[in-house]
């Protein structure tokens, strides 16, 4: 069996997703030398003046999601392209904004001092106690505005292909197989999946326009003020429904390359839509358990997020971790790097969705939720989940597409990657244990020493990011040039 691997798109699409996995790969990269400066300042191994560690916190939280969202969607736009037919220039537009986003970010950060967090919690950008002005909240604000617009461009074309094709969202998300309107399976995972993506995502990026707007409109006009907690909950309404999703277009590669290596289809059967339905809802409702400590929060909303966080990742998780199971089980498959980066990918979901649960509970929140066991589980659940499939898709496509094979070495860098993210993200998590503060520049001598193990881990993960990096890169410039590649790269009993 030959090239059973490689998808059948149009090669200018496959060379379309180069180049934003590249900036994305490049800013992880940066995001991770922050990561591992902040630690090192909170170990007292290095000195951070506390201006500049509140900017690379700022930095650091923005980058990461935004990289991952570059990374992910580039993911879900080459394999979606398969299936309905998606506009180039779209996505090329959406490029464009996204850099020019990033560019008034990095401007506001460094040439203006903005330090006010990804959060960017009202009334905070315009009331900065003299440390930024009002051009650097503008620019902040207008840059994150920018990254929306762009990315909800990607999906208002997303989602208008989808349409074209299968005529709703409500036959792409099963309900004629649901109903028992239609028999056999649904539309393809893929389909599935990005049709949640575009619901969720354009509905949070609808709430972070609106609260990113009424900054802006509250910096230069004070008399126009905003309830509080309306903005709290505009704000996670919008960054943690964004932030979740990743893993959601991450998985379709997941979806998309298990089959191609195992030679047996993942169909969505009517477990399958259910779940994906019911995740839909549940993404949309969780992100209250960010405000369990907001005591003006109505009671039975936050019971309801704490519920509903329970519960958020169990129905896609379940059926993706079960079929990643039953889709592998006696099929032969031939391991390499790209295939086994994916399938751990939800080994790293299953064990951040963990924490999350924990923290979720009303009593353990109210003393964990400000410690470092909150980054604990986001970078288990990034880093091992949702970088994990970014990685493995890279991999694939310089093995399937850009003729690289995979070494001794490589396979030996990624049970370390594993490793390290093991180590760093246990180290914050045992931090948080300890009560050790998220968001302080300051530690107490009794938190450094696991500060120091964290930064040693990180810097550790750092070093082999970079070498997955530079190996896409050397073999990046062949993606999409139909390399003729005779190696049986698939299953060894199926074709």
């Amino acid at each position: 069996m030959t090239n059973t691997l490689r998808v059948a798109i149009n090669p200018n699409t496959k060379k379309s997703v180069v180049f934003p996995l590249i900036i994305s790969g490049a800013v992880l990269l940066l995001m991770m030398i922050a990561g591992v400066l902040m630690l090192l300042s909170q170990g007292n191994l290095i000195k951070l003046d506390t201006i500049m560690f509140y900017k690379v916190m700022t930095l650091h939280g923005t980058g990461m999601i935004g990289a991952s969202i570059l990374a992910v969607s580039a993911i879900m736009w080459y394999f979606l392209s398969q299936y309905v037919p998606l506009k180039r220039s779209v996505f090329h537009l959406y490029i464009i904004l996204f850099l020019i986003g990033v560019t008034m970010i990095l401007i506001a950060i460094f040439g203006y001092d903005f330090a006010g967090s990804w959060t960017f919690l009202y009334p905070l950008p315009a009331i900065s106690g003299g440390v930024w002005g009002k051009t650097g909240a503008a620019l902040y604000l207008g840059g994150m505005l920018v990254i929306g617009t762009s990315f909800l461009i990607f999906l208002l074309e997303t989602a208008r292909a989808i349409i074209k094709k299968y005529g709703s969202f409500s036959t792409t998300l099963g309900w004629p197989q649901l109903l028992g309107k239609k028999e056999g399976f649904g539309p393809p995972p893929t389909v599935v999946a990005a049709t949640m993506v575009c619901i969720v995502d354009i509905t949070a990026l609808i709430a972070g326009a609106s609260i990113l707007l009424m900054s802006l409109i509250n910096l230069y006009t004070p008399s126009f003020t905003i309830d509080p907690l309306l903005a709290k909950n505009l704000t996670f309404a919008f960054g943690h429904v964004l932030a979740n999703s990743t893993i959601y277009m991450g998985v379709i590669a997941v979806y998309e390359l298990l089959p191609r290596y195992t030679g047996r289809a993942w169909k969505s059967n009517k477990i399958f839509l259910i779940a994906w339905n019911l995740s839909t809802i549940l993404t949309l409702s969780a992100y209250p358990h960010h405000l369990l400590m907001d005591y003006a929060m109505p009671k039975w909303v936050l019971i309801l997020g704490q519920v509903l966080s329970y519960i958020n990742g169990i129905p896609v998780l379940v059926v993706t971790a079960f079929g990643a199971l039953m889709i592998i089980y006696r099929s032969g498959i031939k391991w390499d790097v790209a295939s086994t980066f994916l399938y751990l990918s939800i080994f790293g979901w299953v064990i951040g969705v963990i924490p999350a649960i924990v923290d979720a509970t009303i009593v353990i929140n109210e003393v964990m939720h400000n410690t470092k066991w909150v980054p604990g589980h986001f970078h288990m659940y990034m880093g091992m989940g949702v970088c994990a499939m970014i990685l493995g898709f890279m991999y694939y496509l310089t093995r399937v597409e850009g003729g690289r094979t995979d070494s001794k070495f490589d396979q030996f860098i990624f049970w370390m990657y594993f490793l390290a993210f093991l180590g760093l993200t246990y180290s914050f998590l045992f931090s948080g244990k300890t009560s050790a503060p998220r968001r302080w520049a300051e530690h107490l001598p009794e938190w450094t020493p696991v500060d120091i193990v964290a930064a040693f881990f990180g810097f550790f993960a750092m070093v082999i990011f970079l070498l997955f990096f530079f190996r896409f890169i050397n073999y990046s410039s062949k993606i999409g040039k139909n390399i003729s590649n005779t190696e049986d790269i698939g299953t060894s009993t199926h074709g």
